[in-house]
């Protein structure tokens, strides 16, 4: 009778983490890719007042806050799903998650704050 073979061993957390890390990765360069286009396309050579500059500032950030808090609800999903039962890794995957909403909070009220910014300006 062969002797028992004993069960594999766990990876090394570093390896785990390498590979969590790189599909963050990996996913947040995809959505910014998605993202970031229609945030570049508004963009022009050449700008023929502050208003355009105004609404071209606009653009680039609310794209941008869109990309950051869809990074940060993807990086929070993968660590609901990773969290294995964990407790405290659950809790920071809530926390992630809801940065995530006040970032999308953000870049939804980010288009009254410029029209807040064009009044004081008298660009109206």
């Amino acid at each position: 009778m062969p002797p028992p073979t004993a069960p594999p061993a766990p990876p090394a957390p570093a390896a785990v983490w390498a590979v969590r890390g790189a599909a963050v990765v990996l996913t947040a360069g995809a959505l910014v890719l998605v993202f970031a286009g229609p945030a570049l396309a508004d963009t022009a050579p050449g700008v023929e007042d502050l208003d355009e500059v105004i609404t071209n500032v606009r653009n680039w950030i609310v794209g941008l806050l869109v990309s950051v808090a869809t990074l940060f609800l993807t990086i929070g999903g993968l660590r609901y799903l990773l969290a294995g039962g964990d407790p405290g890794e659950v809790g920071r995957a809530k926390d992630t998650l809801k940065y995530a909403a006040i970032g999308y909070g953000i870049a939804i009220l980010a288009p009254l704050l410029v029209e807040i910014l064009r009044g004081f300006l008298g660009l109206d």
